[in-house]
């Protein structure tokens, strides 16, 4: 498992051998490991929006043709939200930030479930989000 989520460039000659002997053994996994990597080649590609809808429907036919069902969620919201994926083309933003926010808001809400004084609840979102960079 981990050595299929390293860095490609990360690989040492003992990982190398490890997907080859994945590839005897576990055949679908190494060719949906593989067709990841091409979705994430795409992504990072200097493209433009059409130049990479047209490559993502293009992704999406191999992934088709391989019969491997692993993707069928993602090609589902691929069909539903092409528009809004290939925004991402434009600028090269997203809502990482926003995301990691939003997950550290939730652990800190659980962290302080019954607390009922809501000053010291926002007093441990300061802290946790900037306290110990000002405090360190």
């Amino acid at each position: 498992m981990w050595v299929l989520r390293k860095n490609v460039e990360d690989r040492t000659e003992a990982d190398l051998e490890m997907i080859k002997k994945l590839k005897i053994h576990a055949p679908a996994l190494v060719l949906a490991y593989s067709l990841g990597l091409t979705l994430t080649e795409i992504f990072e590609s200097p493209i433009t929006k059409e130049q990479a809808r047209c490559q993502l429907r293009g992704w999406k036919g191999l992934v088709q043709g391989t019969g491997i069902d692993c993707f069928n969620s993602f090609l589902k919201t691929l069909d539903e939200r092409m528009e809004e994926i290939t925004n991402y083309f434009i600028d090269r933003k997203n809502s990482g930030f926003v995301e990691g926010l939003n997950n550290k808001l939730k652990v800190i809400k659980r962290r302080c479930y019954g607390m009922t004084n809501r000053n010291h609840f926002f007093q441990r979102i300061f802290i946790d989000l900037r306290g110990y960079e000002l405090f360190a």
